[in-house]
Formats: C-alpha cells, structure tokens, sequence
C-alpha cells in the first residue's frame, strides 16, 4: 500500500510538471533571399549557398535569363537551359519561388510598354515561374502580383511590381554624359494606372506586420543616370506619398538591375519608420570595373563580386537583418534595423 502511494504522488508530481512546462517556440523568423541578373549561359554556383540560408521564400529580382529578343522560339530555349539545371532544379523543389522581370528576360535592352511581343513574353515568365493556366495572372496585363505569408499570429506581404509593361518612354540625356535624366514635365508613368490603383488597394488594406516591395529597378537611388525611379520624379513622389498614406506597416523595397549591390535609406516626411531600398546584383556577373557614383541615400559599401541578398525578419523583435553574401554564404556586407 505504501509503495502504492508512493507511485501515485510520483505520478501526480511528473504530471504536474508536464502541464506546466514551458511550450515549443514557434518559429519567429522568416528569411527572404533573392538575387537578380542571372546570364543562363554562365554558370550560377549559388543556389547550394542559398539553401544554407534555409529560405522560406527565393524571390527572382529581373533579368532571370539574358533573351534580348523578339523570337519566342528562342526566349522559351533560353527559359528552358535555366530551368533544366540540376542544381536550380533541387533549389525550386525546397523553397517558394517568386519574382518580376526586368528588361532582358522581358524582351528588350531597357524597354517598356512599346515592346511588341510583350504579352507572349509575359506568357513564358508564367511558365518559367510555374504559375497555374487558371491563374489571374494569366490574363492580367503584368506580372504584378501580391502573396502573404503568416507565421504564426504575424504576417508578410510581398508585393511583386512590374516596372516594364506598362512603362512609357524615358528623357535620354541630349549631352550624352549619362543615359536619361529625369522627367521635369511630370508626364509619363512606371507603373501605369490600373497597377498603380492595384498597388493602392494592397498597401492601404494591408494588415501585413511588413510590406515587401519588389521593383526591378532601385527606388532610392537617383542620380546615376542609369535606370531608376528617380528618372520620373512624380512616380517617386506618387509612391512616397502613397507609403505614408497607405498607412501600411515596415515597407521596404528589394531591388536588382545594377550588377552592382547596395543597401539605401531615407526618411520620408509625416513616416514612423525609415524607409529601406535593398539592391542585390548580380548572381552570375557584375560592374567589376565599377569605381563610384553618387548614391545621397546609401548606407552599406557597395559590392562588385557576384551575389544574392538575404533579408531576415525577427517577428517578435520587429527588426530586419539584410546581408549581402557572396561566394561560399561568406557574408560581404550586413545592416541591421530594429524599428
């Protein structure tokens, strides 16, 4: 009887103990990396660097494939040499791939709206991304394109723009000295009206903890005469007042396009939160020879070897870690934020 009662308070105790330990962690991060201007024909040694990152979502920044072309024949080839690769092949099958494009996987050397075979290239980005045929954004014009991820009782919006189909004719430089200037006539747009309209709807219904941007040109900087938002003016200050009003939490924009990486930071009037611009570029060649140009917003060193970006979101911290890596995950450039 005795020894009975001894097993009975040892059960009661060991019960007790159960009930009261703490619960698992949930899991409080969420890792995005991403990664622009990948020439199909060089070899991209990344994607085994990049699982190491573990990687809930891949996000492809623009110019996926080089197919400077208006033969369909050759883009879909071009799309398929990508695809076919053993090692890309293992990476889509252990993370979410999402994307946009910029100009070369769209058809054509910095080009926009005038493109003509722009809705059959549309078409094999689709196929290239393995979006379902009953998809809307199959007959929408544009990739733009919205996905949310929750974890746990916090929330990611990522939120895919397309700078090229809808984008008018930008103000080349008459002296030559650069390629294009901006726009002084606050004419012409990047994202056309129903993007623009689109885009409004999911930034202000947004109950997103942070807002991802995804533009394949940079947003904060302007002044390298190259490709960019500041070349239109009134859409930079349209998308800023936009952010502000929107009222949406965190936005930070992911970038590509320049063959170059860097990561920038401006403070908007009547914001909570400073507004970031991360620019990753590019996964199988850059701007080796590059020696400078003016960036008033950069915050990092700007990185010439190949790479992909990382951005890691603290969900219970409410803070973001970019990292810029390179060959081996070796870690080239990091900024933290805590907001």
């Amino acid at each position: 009887m005795k020894v009975y009662s001894v097993l009975l308070v040892m059960t009661l105790l060991f019960s007790c103990s159960k009930k009261s330990s703490p619960k698992k962690n949930q899991k409080s991060k969420f890792v995005i990396a991403f990664g622009s201007c990948n020439d199909q024909n060089r070899p991209n040694t990344f994607w085994n660097d990049i699982l190491k990152n573990n990687p809930d979502v891949w996000i492809w920044g623009g110019d996926n494939v080089y197919s400077d072309t208006e033969d369909m024949q050759k883009m879909a080839s071009d799309y398929h040499v990508l695809k076919s690769d053993s090692s890309y092949k293992n990476f889509t099958e252990k993370t979410t791939i999402l994307g946009t494009w910029d100009d070369h996987d769209y058809g054509k050397n910095d080009a926009g709206l005038d493109y003509v075979q722009k809705d059959s290239s549309q078409q094999l980005f689709l196929d290239f991304l393995d979006v379902s045929d009953s998809s809307l954004r199959r007959t929408r014009k544009g990739v733009y394109h919205s996905q949310l991820f929750t974890v746990g009782d916090k929330r990611i919006k990522i939120i895919i723009l397309d700078t090229r189909f809808f984008r008018t004719a930008l103000t080349k430089d008459p002296t030559g000295q650069r390629r294009y200037i901006p726009n002084k006539t606050n004419d012409g747009t990047l994202l056309g009206e129903v993007q623009w309209n689109w885009l409004a709807n999911e930034l202000t219904n947004s109950t997103a903890d942070f807002n991802v941007l995804v533009s394949s040109i940079q947003f904060l900087s302007q002044e390298h005469g190259w490709e960019t938002w500041g070349n239109m003016p009134h859409e930079v200050q349209k998308m800023e007042e936009l952010i502000v009003a929107s009222k949406a939490k965190r936005v930070l924009f992911l970038s590509g396009d320049r063959h170059i990486s860097e990561i920038s930071k401006s403070n908007l009037p009547n914001s909570t939160y400073p507004l970031f611009d991360f620019t990753s570029s590019g996964l199988t060649h850059t701007y080796e020879a590059f020696e400078s140009e003016t960036n008033l917003n950069r915050i990092s060193n700007v990185i010439t070897a190949k790479n992909f970006g990382t951005v890691i979101f603290d969900l219970t911290a409410n803070s973001i870690l970019m990292e810029i890596r390179g060959a081996d995950n070796m870690v080239l450039e990091s900024i933290h934020h805590q907001y």
